[in-house]
């Protein structure tokens, strides 16, 4: 995260001592990334970080794969994952591999009777549906429909829902995540010509300190194995911090799409990058203009790539009978492109209402038991005339 952010309250000097008003010090904890060269923060917390009464049990959470190797298109209709009462039981892991892990997720109760925390991979969770707040011990960040919440690897987090119907993709990165490079200068401030700007993060807020004793409760993922820990102190004891590394949520919305006289490739859409895959937000924009443009993708061939793209909301121009929640696969080494007939429609159009989130990997993606309970089985064919 590029971009310096500070709460509550910090000595003015690191590493001294940050006295508090009832007798001793502050425990200071180094919260980094990449060794000691990533983005950092400095926690100052209330109790030992270190402390631990007991890990209760352990669980091996990884996804089933059930399609390794494949040259296949797919489809996936990701609102047939059926909703489920807890936040982590709700992930539905459908496509993985050896940098992420793609899942789609229906929690219809809050995340407040124990706290998370992803000690593999950092999350990026795209809000399809709901409202509401993600709690950590670095503050608060409100969501709502169209958000995407980027909460680096060692977060501990807590979430709460608005409502029962919530939709979510979540992608578990093992890789950092960050602003497309192209768009920052050597400072890692975003450049005139980003689509986006600082203006438009949300950054956590109303830091909660809470100084309690008793048993909490966090269950920690790590390399697959879910771990249940008991920690004798409340997990957000945190008077303050300051740094770089920390959780924010930025809206779809709020993307500006880049457009020309001619069709743009897929990179102008670009939102985040890690070194294994990237991700691109489709967004209402106006048409090309050059008075011969043809405003549907031109058919490419994925070479070096798998695509994966889901449909969020309004019309998809260049597939047919797509609904919000599907997703489709197109794996690398054939071309894809418009559904028949979506070529020639488009011409004479002016502007498209379409809304998804594109993820495109380096290495291939795999299909676990789950995706294939929601595979139509027939997309591959979608375009025969």
């Amino acid at each position: 995260m590029p971009i310096y952010h500070k709460l509550g309250k910090i000595p003015a000097k690191r590493h001294t001592q940050f006295e508090q008003s009832k007798g001793g010090i502050y425990y200071e904890q180094l919260f980094g990334t990449v060794g000691f060269e990533g983005m950092s923060s400095l926690m100052y917390e209330i109790y030992r970080p270190t402390m631990v009464k007991e890990i209760l049990s352990e669980t091996d959470i990884n996804p089933v794969i059930a399609v390794q190797k494949h040259l296949k298109a797919r489809l996936l209709k990701g609102f047939e994952v059926s909703p489920k009462d807890d936040f982590l039981e709700s992930r539905t892991p459908v496509l993985v591999n050896s940098d992420l892990q793609i899942s789609l997720a229906a929690p219809r109760k809050s995340l407040t009777s124990y706290f998370y925390k992803n000690a593999d991979a950092d999350e990026l969770l795209f809000v399809h549906r709901g409202s509401g707040k993600l709690r950590t011990q670095l503050g608060n960040i409100s969501f709502e429909y169209g958000d995407y919440l980027v909460i680096p690897r060692g977060i501990i987090y807590q979430i709460e829902f608005d409502t029962l119907d919530n939709r979510l993709l979540i992608t578990e990165s093992f890789h950092p995540i960050y602003t497309p490079k192209r768009y920052r200068n050597h400072f890692g401030q975003l450049l005139e010509h980003s689509p986006f700007c600082e203006r438009d993060y949300k950054l956590p807020e109303d830091l909660e300190t809470h100084d309690e004793k008793g048993d909490f409760i966090i269950k920690i993922k790590k390399q697959g194995i879910l771990y249940e820990m008991l920690y004798p102190t409340h997990p957000f004891d945190v008077v303050g911090w300051d740094g770089y590394n920390f959780p924010y949520g930025f809206s779809i919305h709020n993307f500006e799409p880049i457009t020309g006289r001619i069709h743009q490739p897929p990179t102008v859409h670009q939102t985040f990058e890690t070194k294994a895959f990237v991700v691109c937000s489709f967004c209402p924009r106006l048409y090309d203009y050059h008075p011969k443009s043809i405003p549907a993708p031109y058919n490419h061939s994925n070479i070096d790539s798998d695509e994966m793209l889901y449909y969020v909301d309004g019309d998809f121009m260049s597939r047919n009978n797509i609904e919000k929640g599907h997703i489709t696969l197109h794996p690398g080494g054939i071309p894809h492109g418009p559904a028949p007939g979506a070529y020639e429609r488009s011409i004479g159009h002016t502007s498209t209402a379409e809304l998804a989130v594109m993820i495109d990997t380096f290495r291939p993606l795999m299909l676990t038991e789950d995706a294939l309970k929601i595979d139509d089985g027939k997309y591959y064919k979608s375009w025969l005339e």
